[in-house]
């Protein structure tokens, strides 16, 4: 066995410890029983993972239990802080707030209103460019400004115009999808393109994957991590004997019901519509997100324009009762 295939045998041990982990983060959580998940000895589990990871277990623990805690305080407006933080693995409200502060410098309600603020500043800077521009149809815009602040596109109008809030959201059912992934750590945007592109893409067709229904899953907030800590896969919905080899894994996103809705735009203003969704509509809806992953859904008749760059995907969120 060769020193590519070896890695990539921890890889996916690691993947699966990360699932398990953003999958357990309300209950107690043993080094012992994610050495099991990996497959690996418990005595030296501590070592790998911190040199895996680059941060120890309880670094990274902490770590995704304050940036999930941050995404559901704004996601769900009406659940008290204390909720949040039983709901995320803390065992008190004053342990969750000295941690809170402590990574983010502010407390959990000064977050959640501050985010609560920029959101609203935004969607004001947003409509204040649409009515601009339809009073002064020659008007131009910088290319930036085309790119950044496009609007947020409704699936029912042409990919550059711009969104009529609120968006259509349906709440649907979808089955449990096996997938073949390959990761991709770093800043989102262009980057996740171009691995698109330059690594994703020639492994589809290595092995034949082409006009299959592919998927992107972001698995951290970039307004909330790190940019050198966010993690993407790129995935491609396989059949049930597909075998993982050399660079890719495999795993299975779950079924369940989701809240989706179609985005039609070239990617500048994907990040704003994720935000309408989880920020605007689910606290509205009555339903609040479980630990499934969110992921953009490419499928296989969804439009793209070579010229323009605009495409179509399905931005799906998973979402149960409050």
């Amino acid at each position: 066995m060769g020193s590519q295939e070896n890695q990539a045998i921890y890889a996916r041990r690691m993947h699966k410890v990360q699932e398990h982990i953003d999958q357990h983060l309300d209950q107690v959580l043993e080094l012992s029983t994610l050495a099991e998940v990996a497959h690996f000895s418990s005595f030296h589990f501590h070592r790998l993972f911190a040199a895996w990871m680059g941060e120890t277990f309880g670094d990274y623990l902490r770590r995704r239990r304050l940036e999930m805690a941050a995404m559901r305080l704004i996601a769900q407006p009406g659940a008290p802080v204390l909720e949040i933080a039983l709901s995320v693995g803390f065992g008190s409200a004053e342990a969750f707030a000295r941690a809170f502060k402590s990574r983010f410098g502010c407390t959990a309600t000064e977050w959640r209103q501050g985010q609560a603020d920029r959101w609203a500043s935004r969607l004001e800077e947003i409509s204040k460019k649409e009515i601009a521009q339809k009073s002064n149809p020659g008007q131009s815009f910088s290319k930036q400004d085309q790119e950044a602040d496009a609007g947020l596109a409704d699936h029912e109008n042409s990919p550059s115009s711009f969104m009529e809030i609120p968006m259509k959201v349906k709440v649907i059912q979808r089955p449990p999808v096996k997938i073949a992934y390959m990761r991709y750590t770093g800043p989102y945007g262009q980057p996740i393109s171009e691995f698109w592109h330059k690594v994703v893409s020639p492994w589809m067709e290595t092995n034949d994957l082409f006009g299959k229904p592919r998927y992107g899953i972001s698995h951290d907030d970039p307004g909330i991590t790190s940019a050198d800590k966010c993690r993407y896969d790129a995935c491609i919905e396989v059949p049930a004997d597909f075998t993982a080899t050399g660079p890719c894994f495999t795993t299975v996103i779950p079924g369940g019901s989701y809240a989706a809705t179609r985005y039609c735009g070239t990617g500048g203003d994907i990040g704003d519509s994720w935000t309408y969704l989880l920020r605007d509509w689910l606290p509205a809806s009555g339903m609040q997100l479980d630990a499934r992953p969110c992921f953009e859904y490419y499928p296989i008749d969804g439009s793209y324009d070579a010229k323009t760059g605009a495409f179509e995907c399905d931005l799906c969120i998973p979402v149960v009762p409050l």
